[in-house]
């Protein structure tokens, strides 16, 4: 009989080839009320002694239950909304909750991503809320069992509660802890009862987050906070234009500011390593770097603009095409044409870009705030040549990510700083540098043409979205060749991020068409928060304003009366208009 989804991911084999072919160790955060420690590794209990009933839970005779797993806490609050899943199931003790960053290995990726260790997309309970369901129910099972066994009575005589198992009956009862050794022998059911919603008691409701005592007392560590011993800084002089290649530079003069310990080029331009931060910025200024003027001199805003305007009049690629646009507009009551143009943004995180590395002959280890730990253990590879076992990504607190912290140019620049010092270097990046080297949300331009009927409803929508590329920057980073790009289905004319909240509009428009042209610039860009949506939302509602002002009618009734057969959406604007005061 074949396995269900649950059934795959309680299991989940560990023998399915891993596509950066290796792991790496990642140096445990652990969270728990009293705030969150960074942990070498836990030696005090015995294999036999503790309770795993799935890998992403481990319970201890100290009445312990530790959530593993690979999802970077950036203050969406996973550190919290994760753990809570297995404790409802588990029928946990909160106050015996604690997380711990999982190794960067196979079994345990995202089971639904197909690309390893990243957090993103706000996917994190989405793809791990059965999961992690199951491992909590199939524990409650396990040590109800256990109990049952001790006590010599059926199972259905036992209940559980605040980490314990409970005799009614008797008035007996065991804690988690007492029960780990004997429920560890038995075997794990493949099919545990989930609980009804009705059953939940932490689902749902507002717990202490575990991460707040150490972000309010100091505790709590980010990338920025990381210091090893014999440690360097680093910082890189990069070029002031897209593609601009050095000319010249002063090493002699650098290597003679005062804690300058290192000068040579690496893949982003000119690292500098010193005994301190303030020395590392003077010999940076002092190599006085000669730079040609790059791929692309005259880049402006005015000229942006101009490529923008300009490609809203070429022949797009349909993204979503119903009915007949064009006849539908001919035949209009009252047509509404619009342009929105939308800058290029940083991520703006509130924590620069940073990393630390320490590169040795056999072992190298990064501690980064990171939302992709597979892509950094991946590229950590390739700059030191060591195997992925030999890699230990450190993962702490990130400050802020956005989409951002998915990528690597900061690690590479630490880890290859290191490799060229053998010494451990931090790389931190200026607020100004975070900015102008950012990969950017996209900067993009739509053009709409809207057709009204008699009685005011929208009968068609024409729109057309030019933006540069998100995937097409993707395969340069990652490779053309990229299987998983192929495998995830991106490899399209259409730039699938652009058209977010086009293609899946939520208005019923029976006549309507989305074309997308992609625009070329040496400008990087890669995923922003919400993607696609962050600046079709505003295109989208902005011109369903200037429809119902056109159409004479309230925007909110507008809206309403397009969501006829969307109960959701149709309840969602009803509340924010409740909620707001609306009229």
């Amino acid at each position: 009989m074949p396995q269900s989804r649950g059934e795959e991911l309680m299991k989940k084999s560990i023998t399915r080839r891993y596509f950066l072919g290796g792991v790496g160790l990642t140096l445990a955060v652990v969270a728990t009320p009293a705030g969150f420690r960074f942990l070498a590794g836990r030696k005090t209990d015995t294999l036999s002694e503790v309770l795993r009933p799935s890998i992403w839970v481990r319970i201890t005779p100290d009445d312990r239950v530790t959530v593993l797993m690979g999802k970077s806490e950036m203050g969406q609050g996973i550190h919290t909304a994760l753990p809570m899943i297995v404790a409802d199931e588990l029928d946990a003790d909160w106050n015996q909750v604690r997380i711990e960053s999982a190794p960067v290995r196979e079994e345990y990726d995202d089971p639904d991503a197909q690309q390893g260790h990243v957090t993103y997309g706000s996917t994190s309970v989405r793809h791990l809320y059965e999961p992690l369901r199951r491992a909590g129910a199939a524990g409650r099972e396990m040590l109800l069992q256990a109990a049952a066994q001790r006590w010599d009575v059926p199972v259905s005589e036992c209940e559980t509660s605040q980490s314990q198992v409970l005799h009614e009956r008797s008035g007996r009862a065991f804690s988690y802890g007492q029960l780990c050794e004997a429920a560890a022998r038995l075997p794990i059911p493949e099919n545990p009862r989930l609980k009804e919603k009705s059953e939940f008691k932490l689902m749902g409701t507002a717990v202490p987050r575990l991460d707040i005592p150490a972000k309010v007392n100091g505790q709590a560590q980010f990338g920025i906070d990381i210091f090893v011993p014999d440690m360097l800084y680093g910082v890189v002089a990069r070029s002031p234009a897209y593609g601009a290649k050095v000319l010249s530079y002063d090493e002699p003069a650098a290597m003679k500011v005062e804690g300058v310990r290192y000068v040579g080029e690496i893949k982003r331009g000119i690292g500098i390593c010193a005994d301190t931060l303030d020395a590392a910025w003077k010999g940076k200024e002092a190599l006085n770097v000669k730079w040609d003027k790059g791929v692309q001199p005259d880049l402006s805003d005015e000229l942006l603009d101009s490529i923008f305007r300009e490609s809203l009049d070429k022949e797009g690629a349909s993204a979503r095409s119903d009915g007949d646009v064009e006849d539908a507009l001919s035949q209009a009551h009252k047509q509404v044409q619009a342009e929105y143009f939308l800058p290029y943004l940083s991520h703006a995180t509130m924590e620069p870009m940073t990393c630390t590395a320490h590169v040795l002959p056999d072992r190298c280890d990064v501690w980064v705030g990171t939302q992709g730990q597979t892509n950094t253990l991946q590229k950590t590879a390739q700059i030191t040549g060591l195997d992925p076992e030999q890699i230990y990504i450190h993962t702490t607190y990130l400050g802020g990510g956005f989409g951002r912290r998915g990528w690597t140019e900061w690690v590479e620049e630490a880890v290859e700083l290191s490799k060229a010092t053998e010494r451990p270097v931090k790389v931190i990046w200026t607020r100004e540098e975070d900015m102008q080297y950012d990969s950017y949300r996209p900067g993009n331009s739509s053009r709409i043409v809207g057709g009204l009927d008699e009685e005011g409803r929208l009968i068609a929508w024409s729109h057309k979205i030019a933006a540069s590329s998100i995937i097409a920057s993707l395969f340069s980073k990652i490779g053309g060749d990229s299987l998983l790009f192929r495998v995830i289905g991106f490899f399209r004319s259409v730039d699938a991020p652009a058209v977010e909240g086009l293609e899946n509009i939520q208005y019923e428009i029976p006549n309507m068409s989305v074309e997308y042209v992609e625009v070329k610039t040496p400008i990087p860009v890669i995923f922003w928060r919400s993607v696609g949506n962050s600046h079709n939302a505003f295109t989208v509602e902005s011109f369903m304003d200037e429809m119902a002002h056109a159409a004479q009618k309230d925007p909110v009734e507008f809206r309403l009366q397009h969501l006829q057969h969307n109960p959701r959406a149709h309840r969602v604007v009803e509340v924010v208009a409740e909620k707001s005061g609306w009229g």
